[in-house]
């Protein structure tokens, strides 16, 4: 109990003894902790200040830190020599780091220049084969032409006629004038051009006699006329228009005789004079009946046998349209086929046959012979039995319900007014042509008048009497247009009609109407046609036609064509070596002087006839029946036609079966110049381009600081007269290649598919050959024809937005195609491209050409064009269905098939090359 007290109370024993020493403990630990705090932060301190502090002192032994002993850690003398050497080796390092730079520079340069210098041993080796390409073709050409040995030849002088004319031997009987004896050849050498001289009819006294509209209409016709010339002396023809008067009986045939011999160049008998006599009315007399007319040609309606010289005189088409156009809108359509009325025929016979050779006065009193027989009757009863039978419907009536209308002897006299006639004639398949009775008279206004109508309306002319003259009948072929039936068979008639397929008839009734468009229509076309005969027949080959004069638009180039890395894609065709010679033009002229005797008949029949009617073109045309032989007769075998094989040879050149060519380019803008110099860089190396034409379509020229690129070949910018779509066809004079492309300013088509699409058009020069495709489709609902251009298993049009054609139907787009196109065209400012569609399929009867599977080519972020609007599809409809009339029917042709490569999607190696062929 007394040491707990203690120990609680802080007693003196062994309790106390315990806390002295843990007291002392504490104090001994405080102290150590301090004393090593200040040795650990002060003496650091120490030691630093001294080996950081020099001493100043001048004296060696007094020196703070001066040189010591051996075993001294450091020096100042030696710190100051480390951080020399840092600084030094920074900047040797930074100097190496710059002279690295500086040698991966030049390493970068020399690496850039190794890869030009490859890739100009590789373009001079390119140009190295295209050279050898050259030599061997230019080699090769060498010895064709030497081969054939036929030097080209220039052109004939001139030799022009005297002017005292001492005129030809007379012929026995001047009613057996022909070419050969009543002509003077002389005149008209070939390379004379064919100057025709019109004599002025109102400078002699039967001029104030003749009708005002024949009259008006000749001179009109006659002024506008490309051969027709005011230098007398120069002519090879003269024309002189005697008829049709105006009243009948007016001139005697002796005063119009005498007034004829006292024309100035009639030289004593008329040779090479042509005596015109037109006829408006069907009531027309024989004008020059019991008229001398010499050594002079007679063309007119009317002949009798013996007033006719086979060969030498021309039976026309009487005037029907003197002094206007045929209105396309009331002309039926060719289909359907098989009409209301089987056949049809309306007229009345004023006087028979016999009373007519009783009555006969005149040129028939010369013929020798029995009376022809009178087959008018059996003819009447024949048609009146068919009639009864009601095996067909059929109109005839052989008494007229109104006054007949003037007539000659033994003719049958027409019926009703002209626009009567022409109702009838729309609702028959046939129209039955009956020839007079009296055989001498070969040929009759009436007939020709009925002839004419039927022609008109689509009536398909059954010409009962073979001995007929019909117009032009020495270079047309009428059995493609018309039945001639002689008057015996008349019993079989029915069973002739009847057997005809709706092929055959369709295809005369399209016929009948190329030719009455072409040679009977207007005035014109009649006045045209007479004096191609003849210069057809004197073998002169047509005058050149009038292209259209480039007037160029000043502009500046020079600015270089980018590379566009969608044309280095050429997909599955190579293109072969770039064409290194300079721009070359087709060939012309080569056949304009054998064209008009070799494919004489062929010319006159053919769709695209008018090339022999009209002013001859720069090229040879385009014929459906010839189209496969253009190019294929000059005996040039082009350098790998043919080769074969894995296709080197064939991508050495064009190959084909034609001569080696280029194409020209041309393109219609208008006011989008950014995207214009787009398209035309993106032409730059393009193969076988003989120059750009841009037809510029605005008013508003380019601009001044516009630069143009440099693609390698001319760029020639022509302006236009007026804002037309037409413009795009026009044939400029500074298109001197046959092949056209015909592309948009926005188009965007690879080298390759270009290349392609023209290796085609080669093979099918008469066609369309391009790239978007679109239909035509009939509209059930409404009963009219709709433009599609939705993707389809088939095509009937190929866009003249990206296509190849001939040029040869530029000139016949501009100046042949029916006016009434170009007018609409231009009217919505659309459908020019569905115009030229209808116009080769219209000649060639053959669809277009679709190459490549590509639908579109529009170029991506260009500016809206026209067809983006909603109104351009509803214009195009309008735009088809106007263009039928026209036609009198769908001249549009589907196809199922495009062209593509021969190889297209076949694994080859890569050493090979491709080519093509139809699929």
């Amino acid at each position: 109990m007394t040491g707990y007290t203690m120990l609680r109370n802080g007693g003196v024993g062994n309790g106390g003894q315990t806390c002295v020493l843990r007291w002392s403990n504490r104090i001994r630990l405080t102290w150590l902790s301090f004393t090593l705090f200040i040795i650990l932060v002060f003496f650091p301190l120490i030691a630093h200040y001294y080996l950081t502090t020099l001493d100043e002192a001048d004296e060696a032994g007094k020196r703070i830190f001066g040189p010591r002993a051996g075993n001294e850690l450091c020096e100042v003398k030696h710190v100051l020599d480390l951080c020399r050497i840092r600084e030094s080796v920074s900047e040797e390092l930074l100097q190496l780091e710059a002279k690295r730079q500086e040698l991966n520079s030049e390493i970068a340069k020399l690496n850039l220049k190794i890869e030009a210098c490859k890739k100009s041993i590789e373009n001079a080796k390119q140009d190295l084969l295209q050279l050898k390409n050259v030599i061997s073709q230019t080699e090769h050409s060498y010895k064709e032409l030497m081969a054939q040995n036929q030097p080209k030849l220039s052109l004939p002088i001139r030799l022009l006629p005297e002017k005292d004319d001492i005129g030809l031997p007379p012929p026995k009987v001047l009613r057996s004038c022909r070419l050969h004896n009543c002509f003077d050849y002389s005149r008209c050498p070939l390379t004379s051009g064919f100057p025709v001289y019109v004599y002025d009819s109102d400078q002699f006294a039967f001029g104030s006699y003749l009708d005002p509209l024949v009259k008006q209409a000749f001179q009109a016709t006659a002024r506008a006329n490309v051969y027709v010339t005011e230098n007398a002396d120069i002519a090879c023809l003269y024309v002189i228009l005697v008829g049709e008067m105006q009243e009948l009986g007016v001139l005697r045939p002796a005063d119009l005789e005498k007034q004829l011999y006292s024309l100035p160049h009639w030289r004593t008998d008329g040779h090479n004079h042509v005596i015109i006599n037109l006829s408006r009315k069907s009531d027309t007399q024989n004008l020059l009946y019991n008229v001398s007319t010499g050594r002079a040609m007679v063309a007119q309606s009317t002949f009798y046998a013996a007033q006719y010289r086979p060969g030498f005189d021309l039976v026309v088409s009487p005037l029907v349209h003197a002094m206007s156009e045929p209105n396309f809108m009331e002309i039926p359509p060719q289909v359907p086929v098989k009409r209301k009325y089987l056949f049809t025929f309306q007229g009345e016979k004023i006087e028979s046959l016999r009373s007519s050779l009783q009555e006969a006065r005149s040129f028939e009193e010369e013929m020798e012979g029995d009376p022809p027989a009178d087959y008018d009757d059996r003819i009447i009863a024949t048609l009146k039995a068919v009639q009864d039978s009601k095996l067909d419907q059929v109109l005839v009536e052989f008494t007229c319900k109104n006054q007949p209308k003037p007539s000659l002897p033994t003719e049958w006299a027409l019926c009703g007014e002209r626009e009567d006639r022409l109702e009838l004639l729309k609702l028959s398949t046939f129209a039955l042509i009956i020839t007079p009775g009296d055989p001498r008279l070969v040929i009759s206004s009436g007939c020709a008048t009925r002839l004419f109508e039927a022609l008109e309306v689509g009536a398909v002319p059954v010409v009962l009497g073979e001995h007929v003259q019909l117009p032009y009948q020495d270079v047309l072929q009428w059995s493609e247009a018309a039945l001639v039936v002689p008057k015996p068979r008349v019993t079989e008639v029915h069973f002739l009609l009847r057997s005809l397929s709706d092929s055959d008839l369709l295809a005369m009734r399209r016929q009948g109407r190329f030719l009455w468009e072409t040679y009977f229509s207007t005035a014109d076309s009649i006045f045209s046609t007479v004096l191609a005969v003849i210069r057809s027949r004197i073998q002169i080959p047509a005058a050149p036609i009038r292209e259209e004069a480039a007037a160029e638009i000043p502009h500046r180039s020079g600015k270089a064509a980018g590379t566009d890395p969608n044309m280095a894609d050429n997909g599955d065709l190579d293109l072969g070596p770039v064409e290194t010679e300079p721009p070359y033009a087709s060939p012309k002229y080569l056949r304009n002087f054998t064209l008009t005797v070799t494919d004489f008949y062929r010319s006159w029949n053919s769709a695209p006839g008018p090339f022999h009617l009209f002013p001859h073109t720069p090229f040879d045309p385009v014929l459906p029946s010839e189209a496969k032989f253009l190019g294929s007769g000059t005996g040039f075998r082009p350098i790998g036609g043919g080769a074969g094989g894995s296709g080197k040879e064939f991508q050495a050149s064009l190959g084909g079966n034609v001569p080696r060519e280029q194409f020209t380019v041309v393109m219609l803008t208008y006011e989008r110049e950014e995207v214009l110099m787009n398209s035309l860089e993106r032409l730059n190396g393009l193969p076988y381009l003989n120059k750009v034409v841009v037809v510029w379509n605005s008013p508003k020229l380019p601009s001044e600081d516009l630069l143009w690129p440099d693609i390698g070949v001319p760029i020639m910018v022509v302006r236009t007269e007026k804002n037309s779509l037409n413009n795009r066809f026009l044939p400029w004079n500074e298109i001197e290649t046959e092949a056209i492309l015909s592309i948009d300013d926005d188009a965007h088509l690879r080298h390759d598919e270009i290349m392609f699409g023209f290796r085609v058009w080669r093979e099918a020069r008469d066609r369309i050959v391009g790239f978007p495709g679109r239909y035509h489709a009939w509209d059930i609902p409404h009963q009219s024809w709709l433009y599609n251009s939705n993707y389809s298993c088939e095509l009937s049009m190929v866009l003249t937005g990206a296509a190849f054609f001939h040029k040869y139907y530029a000139y016949l787009y501009s100046y042949v195609m029916p006016q009434a196109i170009r007018d609409m065209v231009d009217e919505y400012i659309n459908c020019e491209d569905i115009a030229m569609n209808f116009l080769v399929s219209h000649i060639t009867r053959k669809p277009p050409i679709k190459v490549t599977s590509r639908w579109t080519f529009r170029c991506p972020g260009c500016p809206q064009a026209l067809s983006h609007d909603d109104s351009h599809f509803h214009e195009r409809h309008k735009c088809i269905n106007f263009f039928v009339k026209v036609y009198g029917y769908m001249p549009l042709l589907y196809t199922q098939f495009r062209v593509d490569s021969v190889l297209f999607k076949t694994r080859l190696p890569h050493d090979k090359t491709k080519c093509f062929k139809f699929i």
